[in-house]
Formats: C-alpha cells, sequence, structure tokens
C-alpha cells in the first residue's frame, strides 16, 4: 500500500465546464435569480420527471418550504427518523410543530414502516399531519408501504432525497414517490451547486404556495418583475414569506453537473462494486444495504463488532492514520444536547436499531474521480485493521 497517497474523503469533481459556467453569468450583469434558475428548474424537473421543480438555497430551505405547505405549523407533529442530518427534524421545529421519531428498520438504515405505524396507533398520533422518509446513502425507503400508510391516515408524505439523486425506482425517481421532495446541491452532494437544493411536486398547489413563499411572499419574482410590462416597482407581498432563493451563479454551476449527472453515478457505482466485491468475504464486514435505484451517495462500511477487538472510533482512526479521510452518516439525533433535553424518553434504548447502526458504521471514500490506487488503498487499509484487531 503506498503511504504516501492520501484519500479524502470526499473532492467535488468540478471541470471548465462549471468554470465558463459561472463565468457566462458573471459577465451577464444578472447574478441573482432569474433565467439561469428557471432553466435548471426545467432541467432537473425533465431529468426526473417532476411535474414541478424550485430551486433553493439549501435542503434545509427546501424542506422548510415543503413542510409549511403541506400544513406544518404549531400544533401539528411530524414523523421523521433519528437517523439523519439535524436540518430534517429542525425544519419541522423552525415551523413550531413537534417531532415525532420513528426507529430505523433493522438491516437497513431506512425509517421503518412499522415503528410508522406504530406511533399513528398510539397516543402519540394525535395531529400528525406528514412522514418525511429519508433515502440515506441513495437507498430509496419503502415507499410503497410509507404511502399506504399516509392514505391510509391522510397524511402528506415529503421525501427527504438529500443522498437520492439520481435514484430510479419501477414507480419513479425519489423525490416524485411522495407529495414533496427535497435534494440538497451540498458540496458532498452526487451533484453540487456548492450549497443549494431543489424542492419537486407534482402537487400544483404544493407548488404554487413554495413558489410564493420562496421569496418574502412576493407576487412576482425579481426576473419577472424586470421582463414584464408592469412596472418593475410594482409588486404585492401576499404572504409572510421567506429568502430561500437560489441565485444565478450557483445554478449555473448547478447546470453543468447535471449534464454529469449520470456519468457521476456509473463511477459511484462502479467504485462501491469494487468495495462490495474486495470486502464480500470479510467476516468482520456487513456490506452496506444496496436497494432499487441506489445512488451510492455513501459508502456505509458496517462493522461487526462482535468479530473486533476495537470500537467504531478505533478502526475510524486507524483509517486516519493511514491519511484515508472518513466520516460518520449519522450521529443520531437523541446523541444531540438540543434534543435530548425536549423529551427524556428520546434516547438509544428506546432506538436500538439506530443505536446500533451508528455505533458499528463508518463513511468511506466515494466519489467520482477516485482513482484506482485511492480505493486499494482504502481496501488495503481495512483488511490490514481487521486483521490486526481481529478477535
Amino acid at each position: 500500500m503506498n503511504e504516501d497517497i492520501s484519500v479524502p474523503f470526499f473532492k467535488a469533481s468540478i471541470g471548465k465546464e462549471e468554470e465558463e459556467a459561472v463565468i457566462r453569468v458573471l459577465r451577464s450583469g444578472w447574478l441573482t435569480t432569474s433565467k439561469e434558475t428557471a432553466l435548471f428548474e426545467k432541467e432537473f424537473a425533465e431529468k426526473i420527471n417532476a411535474p414541478y421543480a424550485l430551486a433553493v438555497n439549501s435542503n434545509t430551505s427546501g424542506m422548510i418550504l415543503a413542510m409549511e405547505a403541506c400544513g406544518v405549523k404549531p400544533g401539528t407533529k411530524v414523523i421523521t427518523t433519528p437517523y439523519t442530518f439535524v436540518s430534517t427534524a429542525a425544519a419541522a421545529r423552525h415551523l413550531g410543530a413537534e417531532v415525532l421519531f420513528a426507529d430505523i428498520e433493522k438491516e437497513t438504515y431506512s425509517i421503518s414502516p412499522e415503528s410508522i405505524r406504530k406511533i399513528l396507533s398510539g397516543k402519540d398520533g394525535k395531529n400528525v399531519v406528514a412522514i418525511v422518509p429519508v433515502h440515506i446513502a441513495g437507498n430509496v425507503c419503502n415507499m410503497e408501504e410509507i404511502n399506504k400508510i399516509a392514505r391510509e391516515y391522510k397524511l402528506k408524505v415529503i421525501e427527504d432525497c438529500a443522498h437520492s439523486f439520481p435514484s430510479e425506482t419501477k414507480n419513479g425517481f425519489a423525490g416524485t414517490l411522495g407529495d414533496a421532495g427535497v435534494f440538497s446541491f451540498y458540496a458532498t452532494k452526487t451533484i453540487t451547486t456548492a450549497e443549494g437544493g431543489m424542492v419537486t411536486t407534482k402537487d400544483k398547489n404544493l407548488a404554487q404556495r413554495m413558489s410564493v413563499m420562496r421569496l418574502h411572499g412576493m407576487d412576482r419574482t425579481v426576473w419577472e418583475r424586470y421582463t414584464q410590462e408592469k412596472a418593475s416597482w410594482e409588486y404585492d407581498i401576499i404572504e409572510n414569506g421567506y429568502k430561500f432563493n437560489l441565485p444565478d451563479v450557483l445554478s449555473a454551476i448547478g447546470r453543468a453537473q447535471l449534464q454529469k449527472a449520470d456519468i457521476f453515478d456509473r463511477k459511484r457505482k462502479l467504485h462501491a462494486a469494487k468495495y462490495n466485491n474486495a470486502f464480500k468475504d470479510l467476516d468482520f464486514v456487513i456490506l452496506p444495504p444496496d436497494s432499487e435505484g441506489n445512488s451510492w451517495h455513501l459508502y456505509l462500511l458496517r462493522l461487526d463488532l462482535t468479530k473486533l477487538k476495537c470500537t467504531r472510533n478505533e478502526f475510524a482512526k486507524e483509517l486516519q492514520n493511514r491519511n484515508i479521510g472518513i466520516s460518520m452518516h449519522f450521529i443520531p439525533l437523541f446523541h444531540f444536547t438540543e434534543w435530548k433535553k425536549h423529551n427524556p424518553s428520546f434516547n438509544a434504548q428506546n432506538f436500538p436499531n439506530a443505536e446500533l447502526k451508528y455505533q458499528q458504521t463508518i463513511s468511506l471514500p466515494l466519489w467520482p474521480d477516485m482513482t484506482e490506487e485511492m480505493t486499494d488503498k482504502v481496501i488495503d487499509a481495512v483488511k490490514e485493521i481487521g486483521e490486526k484487531f481481529h478477535e
């Protein structure tokens, strides 16, 4: 193994196309949200066959817009998973709603439909208005069962698609399987705009509501104000909205990335397949779940700690000592001070599947432009550390 090689956890695949796109916008004289963003929305919607797509400045902003449009407000409740980044649940809290948590499935990292149903049939199930499944690492949740439950209880389904572009199933792409889908274009995602996101929906009323709320509750976008016959300074504020729009400079990057999305997807899957083939016979490793449409945003290396004389953290430190970047997805929300203080029963004991996965899992480097030498180094390191600590 080449000790001189450093393997970052992630490096964005940015080329001349993104550079030229940004320069084009900078020279256009219009930097904020206008026709470039409108084109990005149109092209993204076409890519995943979504009737409506609205670009936003982050997944978090998109989640707030989607939840608000779906009726999340003070006095209501939302069901999601504790095995996610904090923004998923925080969006509901920002709107004044209560968050209820369902454990993940035993064999996957996805929210458990059985756990969702248990909440809805119990004393806490009253006033729930939405379910928010999270497609962790690119694996699509059991949307057929989740939608069935939602129909039964007359609830909205908002997909957290931060990891799941372009995840395509027999029923359509992630982001088109519920009432709304929210994507992330953060720097480490499958495509990036540096910061940003997209909200998709098939519901015209939801799309109209989110469009108005995205920019201060204004009845016209900035671009429309300068391209319509009506005077540019005339507009009305019809709702108490937000400032969640995506500027053209970032949309230009997104459009260039979107053109490469299928190439990125193929490369990620090749790297993941190489990892799987190398690790499949190791008794101290459990391969990541691989469901239909998996976009392989992350490679979740799961350790069988009964076969190792070390903790997950010790194993991770050994990888870092070999100049291999790693991360943890995710620290369950019940480990965070802010979330524990609101509910004493929100603890590891009540979410055994989420806690076990957290104790076992390391995210390995997985990005399109990794070299063979890099993936070989990661594979060799996992094997060597496993041998070192094997029972």
